[in-house]
């Protein structure tokens, strides 16, 4: 009986901090979250002839921008229209960094600030 009330009594309570799980590092916060990436499975460098999700989020994004893929598909397939979507794209906000028509961080970030 005294064991079981000297462990429902503590002093100082501390609250419980989830370990990450093995085999995970844990990462620090960045300095500025507003301007990290979300991290969304299937992008990274996208260029013509990738498809998946992380196209069909590009497409999704690009069709909010006026005049850059003005009734362009959403396919999933990063096709030449799409290439030339995110060229004009980089081309009207003066982006560098990323090869032209090709969706890399630099243009990612740029398209997420712009776009829902």
């Amino acid at each position: 009986m005294i064991l079981a009330s000297a462990l429902l009594v503590n002093d100082n309570p501390a609250p419980a901090v989830p370990s990450p799980p093995s085999g995970q590092l844990e990462r620090p916060l960045p300095d500025n979250p507003a301007t990290t990436l979300p991290e969304i499975p299937g992008t990274g460098v996208l260029r013509q002839g990738d498809s998946g999700h992380g196209v069909y989020e590009l497409q999704v994004r690009l069709l909010q921008i006026p005049n850059i893929y003005e009734g362009g598909a959403i396919s999933g397939r990063y096709d030449m229209e799409v290439r030339e979507a995110v060229a004009r794209f980089q081309k009207r906000y003066s982006i560098s960094g990323d090869q032209t028509g090709m969706y890399g961080d630099h243009t990612r970030l740029a398209l997420m600030l712009r776009t829902k």
